[in-house]
């Protein structure tokens, strides 16, 4: 159930190392004017709603050749756009997320808190009166025997067994009232009633076990608890994860609790090499339900619930605040110092970051050109044809049978999981044929198909702000945009004057935005051009794909900016007092000032929208690509 911590390989100033898609959420394609609010870009997924990665990152894994091998024909920065710098000050080297616990997450809510989970308490409108009008105390129900039993097999002690609990003087009454007292008590624990010479059993069994599996219902159990009318229809609280995605996270708690993942709520989705808080909401389940699943959950811990009449919104967030150790540093204190005050005075370049571009030799953007140019043939070819690199083998073995039969069935045969792009895509081949690719490629999620097109227009935007950098440096000029409430205005040479950096924004490609009037604003067009675009038709035969564009601000600067540098000897020690470590009341780590190691401890917070590791860039100044970082971890090995 929980991944174990990675410290063989560290990521140098990198993201982390498997699905690399957009874990922000996906920017409308029909609303533009302000850009949509995303999560602060650390991770991949297709905000992804899905588990499904692009490009065939998220099948199941299978040893293939070294990453290294895998990223020898992979994206650089140059190759998307981000070119420039704001700052002058000399870069130096570090290790990114050489632990998971060296990058650390904090929602900042819609009411601008920062979210940590730092109670476990139950809230006092507690359910005990309520729940007594259906089921008598549990105590009346279970021996302390049996409790053991169950609470052994809850915590992963015997997780294939069961245990069987007889009932005495049988009645359907006193079967459901130990099937309840069962799974009220040890969430992830299923039951099942059995007879056996005669006599009526009660059989608890883990809901994680691989033989339990085959026996846990299909559908969710009905929720017959009594519900208080004032009371919040809505369970609020605190997720604290360790290296794990968002929705495997969301996943988990399904699962224990028997939900489908689509009753829980919330604002973002967070990175999986991290330690992250944030506020998730659930319909009608109580605190002290969630609480219980503090016993049995590794590497996730609930806590700070409340009650409310409403669910969470993606977007709702007001961003997020990081705390990320840079190990290894080769900077000076004095380099340190410039490149943090820099940092927090001026701010960094809001580019799209790599995750955005895909990890593979084909990338993402590239897909979302043709699906514009509506080239379908193109998408298919782009998505399934053999490609330079190391890759999974299933994935080469189900290329070369695309490319050699071209049939989909045959091919599809090659993947041992079919979830992944290309198998979903193969399956929406073989059931409408290579004649109809739109309603084939329409089995791919909704959300992993609008980050196609969303990467060409990310492309698009770096590229473009590289060059308005380049033009006119870092004070605001006559034709560039200002916000001024949802729409754009063009500034005269006058309102230049009393504009910075800071307030310009520059367009997404759409059809209802508006561009800067300097040549800059020529330069959508000219390059939209040279890739078959039209930028005055933006709008798409397929509905999905039209793009209404968005405005994005060319510079952010981080808020709550904090930093120092720490010596340490010990590479395996956390650098990082987490929430969960305060809960327990373990020490801080204590840090050795005559250590070999050097490490950046930094802090700050970005809004929506914007990407972490393009802050750090803009420290270190390294190329943050997982192809440049994959070559500078072998030479770090050396």
């Amino acid at each position: 159930m929980a991944e174990s911590e990675a410290v063989s390989k560290p990521t140098l100033v990198g993201e982390k190392r498997g699905c690399l898609q957009d874990r922000d959420e996906e920017t409308p394609t029909k609303k533009p004017k302000v850009e949509s609010d995303r999560e602060n870009g650390n991770a991949p997924n297709p905000d992804d709603g899905g588990k499904e990665g692009l490009e065939g990152d998220a099948c199941d894994e299978e040893d293939g050749e070294s990453f290294a091998d895998m990223m020898k024909h992979g994206l650089t920065e140059i190759d998307v756009g981000i070119l420039k710098y704001v700052s002058d000050h000399e870069g130096f080297s570090g290790i990114l997320k050489e632990r998971y616990s060296d990058f650390v997450v904090n929602e900042i809510n819609k009411q601008g808190r920062i979210v940590h989970l730092d109670d476990l308490s139950i809230p006092t409108d507690s359910e005990e009166g309520a729940e007594t009008e259906e089921q008598p105390s549990d105590c009346e129900v279970l021996t302390e025997e049996q409790k053991k039993q169950l609470s052994e097999l809850q915590l992963f002690k015997n997780k294939e067994g069961n245990v069987s609990i007889e009932i005495i003087d049988d009645t359907k009454e006193k079967r459901t009232l130990v099937h309840k007292a069962i799974k009220n008590q040890f969430p992830g624990l299923e039951t099942k009633t059995e007879e056996k010479e005669g006599h009526k059993f009660i059989v608890a069994y883990h809901v994680a076990g691989k033989k339990a599996l085959a026996e846990v219902k299909t559908t969710p159990a009905p929720r017959k608890h009594f519900w208080p009318k004032n009371r919040g229809s809505y369970c609020h609280f605190a997720l604290y994860k360790e290296n794990k995605d968002t929705m495997d996270a969301i996943n988990v708690l399904s699962k224990f609790l028997r939900l489908r993942p689509n009753m829980f709520s919330y604002m973002g989705t967070k990175d999986k090499r991290a330690i992250t808080v944030q506020e998730i909401a659930v319909l009608k389940i109580t605190a002290e339900r969630l609480a219980h699943l503090n016993k049995c959950l590794m590497n996730l811990k609930l806590g700070n619930f409340c009650y409310k009449s409403h669910p969470l919104k993606l977007g709702e967030l007001q961003g997020n605040h990081f705390t990320v150790v840079i190990r290894n540093i080769s900077g000076t204190d004095e380099q340190v110092q410039q490149a943090m005050t820099s940092l927090k005075q001026t701010g960094f370049i809001n580019y799209y970051g790599m995750q955005r571009f895909g990890t593979t030799a084909v990338p993402t953007q590239q897909v979302g050109r043709a699906i514009l140019r509506n080239d379908w043939n193109q998408v298919v070819d782009l998505i399934l044809k053999p490609r330079p690199g190391a890759e999974k083998v299933y994935l080469v073995h189900c290329r070369e049978e695309w490319a050699k039969s071209q049939d989909p069935e045959a091919a599809l045969k090659k993947l041992p999981n079919k979830r992944c792009v290309e198998g979903q895509l193969l399956r929406g081949l073989s059931m409408y044929g290579k004649k109809n690719i739109v309603t084939a490629f329409g089995q791919i999620p909704r959300n992993n198909r609008l980050m196609y097109v969303h990467s060409y227009q990310s492309v698009v935007w770096n590229t473009m702000v590289s060059r308005r950098i380049e033009a006119f440096g870092l004070k605001a000029v006559e034709g560039d945009l200002v916000l001024r409430g949802p729409r754009a205005h063009v500034l005269s040479a006058e309102e230049a004057e009393s504009h910075s950096i800071h307030d310009i924004v520059m367009p997404l490609p759409g059809y209802d935005v508006i561009y800067p009037s300097h040549h800059i604003g020529d330069g959508y067009g000219e390059l939209l051009s040279a890739d078959g675009l039209d930028l005055n038709n933006m709008r798409h035969k397929v509905k999905d794909y039209s793009l209404a564009g968005a405005y994005r601000r060319i510079i952010i600067r981080p808020t709550d900016v904090s930093w120092e540098v720490i010596n340490y000897d010990n590479p395996r020690i956390s650098l990082v007092h987490s929430d969960f470590e305060k809960l327990e009341n373990k020490p801080a780590p204590v840090f050795n000032k005559e250590g070999k190691y050097r490490a950046l401890r930094m802090e700050f917070s970005l809004p929506p929208s914007t990407y972490a590791t393009m802050a750090i860039r803009e420290v270190l100044k390294l190329d943050t690509s997982i192809k440049k970082q994959t070559q500078l971890n072998t030479v770090w090995f050396n």
